[in-house]
């Protein structure tokens, strides 16, 4: 019984390992990503801010997904609108033709008024 006990849980760990990144896996393809506004900590009034941002590829970077409070912003055009009063994360990730997420990204938290 002490064996049954022990070994199970050991198992399943063994067998979750595999599992660490869930969704999507990501590669460095040596791209840079930085944001350039909104700054860290910026204070915005009103509900959307437009974000500027360099992007230098690398070998499979072709364009960026934005991400709002962890939220996939389908339609970006290099403005993030409807943003409530609190404070936002925008993270910025530079993705392939494919639509694959790399391991380039940029991170700002604002708040918003």
């Amino acid at each position: 019984m002490i064996r049954i006990a022990v070994v199970v849980p050991l198992m399943v760990g063994l067998l979750l390992l595999g599992f660490g990144t869930i969704g999507w896996t990501a590669a460095d393809d040596s791209s840079r990503l930085t944001i350039i506004s909104p700054t860290q900590g910026s204070v915005i009034k009103g509900d959307s801010v437009k974000v500027r941002y360099k992007l230098s590829k690398g070998m499979d970077a072709t364009h960026i997904h934005c991400y709002v409070d962890g939220e996939y912003q389908r339609v970006f055009a290099g403005v993030v609108k409807g943003l409530t009063r609190g404070t936002h994360e925008i993270k910025l990730v530079a993705a392939s033709h494919n639509h694959d997420s790399l391991g380039t990204e940029a991170v700002v938290t604002i708040e918003v008024e």
